[in-house]
């Protein structure tokens, strides 16, 4: 159970988060002063502070460099009653997360500590780098591999991970680039600072910009307090720009100028932040391609080209699948409480056939829904997805080229008119439907509101279609601008996190 430490001498504050938080899984943790605060990390470690700017005994920015000195990791929100938020733009210099006004928005409260508490997640569970599955981490993620481009990104990541260079992490979608990122992190000379990530192309461009960079208050309608940005939250860290060739050209102007000069300013604001971030940015994208077509900035290209680590894509690494197969069976037996032992062979002659269009992060559900599936020791053929079943790899799902899309199709048609099918109009359609949405929901990293802008209808559509096509949502975020963030994951059992 993730667990939060409120700092306050105000026992109705101290009540309030207790109400907020005891219900939804998260425990609370509660001490009057600094001195209370500095004893309950030592001994029970919590994943969260929040803090008050006046405490009986010391300032909170005292009291913030205590509780530093004891977990530098631990993420720190201030709370204040000052409508003068100097101090606790301070606080954000020494490096807290953010602050809150008193009195206290319930939404904003949630909002900033689901945020800390998956910060905490990303810089506590370390990435392994391993080549075989004979030890699945108890805690943190594994790359695991051992064909001769895999060996290339370990010696890169070993390489390149204490040197303060930006890292330009490429591959399509699916191949593992959060989790190189995140081992950069962990081996680098940064370890000890916050690590935060970005989606470019999960946030609408409207937002973006102050997701990154913060706002002033009055910088635009609805901004009625400050806000700190990204780049300022992980002043001394490492800050992770995933898609990044899905920004917009004024945001990449001014990911450039970070890059070059570490400085900025808040949108709507004339003051200049100094931000100590090292950047590590991810694309899917052809950015030589959008270099040449005016649709990516050439001097941003090359100053996040430092250093480049190309990951292959699953259906080029060979026996890897074997391994990732071991290593997925044995993670989703420990996280569902399953004891399958193994793979039918039939079944993994099935697995090695399919061409993977979303890579290893679709084998891992795969995986995990065909032990879900699964009722005896071993999975069978029949427990695996009906597209891994039909070998059914699509070129709209996976970018395996226009050939091998129109190979399908022609065999998909062929098979159900030598079936003497009655309905055949309606079964392309669902299948061209099911398609499509799982690629914009896995484009969107399972942002339904982004995915239903993007298709050109209402969310109420969306939803509507993805109960009738069967589509499966798995959520895997709370928090942020909407209720959730979540997966999709459709009859070809893929998904995207």
């Amino acid at each position: 159970m993730p667990s939060l430490l409120v700092v306050d001498d105000e026992p109705t504050v101290l009540h309030l988060f207790r109400r907020m938080f005891d219900k939804v899984g998260i425990e609370v943790l509660t001490a009057a002063s600094g001195a209370e605060a500095r004893r309950l990390v030592a001994e029970t470690h919590p994943d969260v502070a929040v803090l008050d700017l006046v405490l009986p005994d010391q300032t909170g920015l005292e009291a913030f460099r205590q509780l530093k000195q004891l977990d530098s990791r631990l993420p720190v929100i201030f709370m204040t009653a000052s409508g003068n938020s100097d101090t606790a733009i301070e606080a954000m210099k020494l490096g807290a997360l953010d602050y809150l006004l008193k009195p206290l928005d319930f939404a904003e409260v949630r909002k900033l500590v689901d945020q800390a508490l998956e910060i905490r997640r990303w810089t506590q569970q370390r990435v392994t780098l391993q080549e075989s599955a004979a030890a699945v981490p108890a805690e943190g993620d594994a790359l695991v591999g051992r064909c001769s481009a895999m060996q290339l990104v370990y010696k890169a990541i070993g390489r390149v991970a204490s040197q303060n260079v930006t890292v330009l992490i490429r591959g399509e979608s699916g191949t593992g680039k959060e989790l190189v990122a995140r081992a950069l992190y962990h081996h680098s000379h940064r370890a000890s600072g916050p690590f935060m990530e970005v989606n470019s192309a999960a946030i609408p461009e409207a937002l973006l910009e102050s997701e990154l960079f913060g706002h002033e208050r009055g910088a635009f309608t609805g901004a009625d307090r400050r806000r700190i940005g990204k780049f300022e939250q992980c002043h001394r860290g490492t800050l992770f720009l995933d898609e990044i060739g899905d920004m917009s050209p004024a945001l990449q102007s001014k990911i450039l100028r970070v890059l070059q000069e570490q400085r900025f300013e808040r949108v709507g604001g004339n003051e200049t932040i100094v931000a100590d971030v090292r950047v590590i940015a991810a694309t899917n994208r052809d950015l030589e391609k959008m270099v040449a077509r005016h649709q990516f900035r050439a001097d941003l290209y090359y100053r996040l080209n430092g250093y480049t680590i190309q990951l292959p894509p699953l259906r080029e690494r060979g026996d890897d699948l074997l391994l990732l197969v071991d290593y997925f069976l044995a993670r989703a037996n420990r996280d569902l409480g399953k004891e399958v032992r193994g793979v039918f062979p039939a079944a993994m002659d099935l697995l090695r056939r399919y061409s993977w269009p979303g890579n290893v992060r679709e084998l891992q559900s795969v995986v995990r829904q065909s032990v879900l599936q699964t009722t005896g020791p071993v999975l069978l053929a029949d427990f695996l997805p009906e597209i891994v079943r039909g070998g059914l790899s699509s070129g709209l799902l996976g970018g395996v080229g226009e050939d091998a899309g129109g190979e399908y199709w022609e065999r998909f048609i062929n098979e159900r008119l030598t079936g003497g099918v009655e309905d055949l109009y309606d079964q392309a359609l669902n299948r061209m439907e099911t398609e499509l949405i799982s690629r914009v929901l896995r484009r969107t990293s399972g942002n339904q509101l982004e995915a239903a802008r993007i298709l050109g209808v209402t969310r109420t559509t969306l939803r509507t279609k993805l109960r009738q096509l069967g589509i499966a949502i798995d959520r895997i975020v709370v928090g942020g601008d909407e209720p959730a963030q979540e997966t999709a994951s459709g009859a070809d059992g893929s998904s995207s996190r």
